[in-house]
């Protein structure tokens, strides 16, 4: 790695990563606060930074009395991340989306190797582990191999969506079928006929189908296309090839349609959940994990099933998860034993047996998923459709170079105009080009 005349290497890399996740230099000078108490063992505080649905309440007290550790918590913000990092106090633990968290900033070289870890571990067995935690590996090069540097709590396969058969029905569309999936040119034309509108307003949205994020969900649409919208290098970004376009087009097709949420046409609850609780969204690419809210309505869950991810007339049949969030431990954390401990409990004990039997997403671990719900006949039916996916399950690699964050507000900024019918496809793919590769090539630059 080379560095700039006068700034050390480790400095220059949290620059970078201030730069990188756009917040200015000016706030590496914030306060730090000092996040553990540097004595082992019990009675020890481990500090988290994570967000307030992360770890209730009782799931703190339950820490302290299961492991004999009390977790404090800080809420999650990629400035005061940067700030506590580059003053010598990170938190222990960091909340991370594996998809997109992990080559970022692995290539800052601010994130622990936990292999040594689960080499001694006696809770999390590496021969355990669902594929999906290689999304937190990184190789220095390439997402999905190479050292670990977290792990996810839970999944979803995030390109499989589910419907409701009750409006199925009520519009006269046939179900799709169980274990084979439908075309994504099929399922937009679904959606078409699903969509219900009075006095100009949408009563019911054909199908929702925006991922977990846009850039993400515009990588797994390439790939399911046949390509990508990376370089062999994660350097550049290309919409303009076949596959890419493909899915640009796609996406931009479904927004103009205006049959599910979008950038133009936003939902008022934020998210899917309640939209498709209350019976007004006929499809949702949420993946599994819905199924934690589903299985708590009596009425809705027997109407509700899951489907494969689809796939485009002759590309690949992929089915990735596009977040894969979890925790990883800073380079420079102060109780990494104890913060492991935390790490064991969290991934391996009670709080990850009540997550897979809740529904709430894919237990990471494969022995934990004999707890995945499957008492009533329509649990029984997701299981089998899930269970199906999971061959289908690869990691789609993210560049390092560029946060999520940021190249979705690009994308955010440009295409409503194309959504509209204000911009073509093709001037879309140009102009996010430009505008996304000049990042790439700073990130670039800064990282080294």
């Amino acid at each position: 790695m080379r560095a700039h005349a006068g700034i050390p290497p480790s400095r220059r890399r949290f620059l970078a990563l201030a730069a990188g996740g756009a917040v200015g230099a000016s706030s590496l000078s914030g306060c730090a606060l000092r996040v553990s108490t540097g004595v082992s063992g019990p009675g020890e505080t481990v500090t988290l930074m994570v967000k307030p649905d992360d770890l209730s309440a009782d799931l703190l007290a339950q820490a302290q009395k299961d492991i004999g550790i009390k977790i404090a918590t800080v809420p999650y913000d990629i400035t005061k991340l940067i700030a506590m990092m580059t003053n010598g106090n990170p938190p222990d633990l960091v909340r991370g989306v594996g998809a997109t968290d992990t080559p970022y900033f692995a290539a800052r070289d601010v994130m622990e190797e936990l292999d040594p870890y689960f080499a001694r571990s006696g809770v999390l067995d590496v021969a355990d582990l669902d594929p999906v935690n290689d999304l937190w590996r990184y190789d220095g090069r390439i997402q999905g191999r190479g050292p670990r540097y977290g792990m996810a709590k839970d999944y979803s396969q995030d390109s499989m969506f589910w419907y409701n058969t009750a409006l199925f029905d009520e519009a006269g569309v046939g179900h799709p079928p169980e274990l084979e999936p439908v075309t994504y040119e099929e399922w937009l034309e679904n959606a078409k006929r699903l969509t219900r509108r009075r006095n100009g307003q949408t009563t019911v949205f054909g199908g929702s189908y925006n991922g977990v994020s846009a850039p993400t969900l515009l990588a797994s649409l390439a790939v399911a296309a046949g390509g990508g919208i990376f370089n062999d290098d994660f350097t550049r970004v290309d919409f303009t090839t076949p596959p890419a376009r493909k899915a640009l087009n796609w996406y931009v097709e479904y927004g103009r349609t205006g049959v599910g949420p979008s950038i133009l046409q936003p939902d008022p609850n934020g998210w899917d959940g309640p939209t498709y609780q209350a019976g007004r969204m006929a499809m949702s690419n949420c993946g599994y994990w819905l199924g934690g809210v589903i299985n708590a309505d009596a009425e809705l869950a027997p109407h509700s099933r899951l489907a494969p991810a689809p796939v485009f007339q002759g590309g690949r049949r992929v089915s990735p998860c596009q977040a894969g969030t979890g925790l990883w431990m800073p380079r420079k954390a102060r109780n990494k034993d104890a913060a492991w401990r935390v790490f064991e409990w969290f991934f391996g004990e009670a709080p990850a047996k009540a997550r897979a039997a809740g529904g709430w997403g894919i237990p990471t671990l494969r022995s934990l998923r004999p707890l995945m719900p499957a008492q009533e006949p329509h649990q029984r039916r997701v299981l089998k459709v899930q269970e199906a996916e999971l061959e289908h399950f690869s990691v789609i690699a993210f560049t390092p170079y560029a946060t999520v964050d940021s190249l979705a507000a690009v994308f955010n900024r440009f295409a409503p105009a194309a959504m509209k019918g204000e911009m073509s496809v093709d001037t879309l793919a140009r102009r996010l080009n430009s505008v996304m590769n000049e990042q790439l090539e700073r990130g670039k630059e800064q990282v080294g």
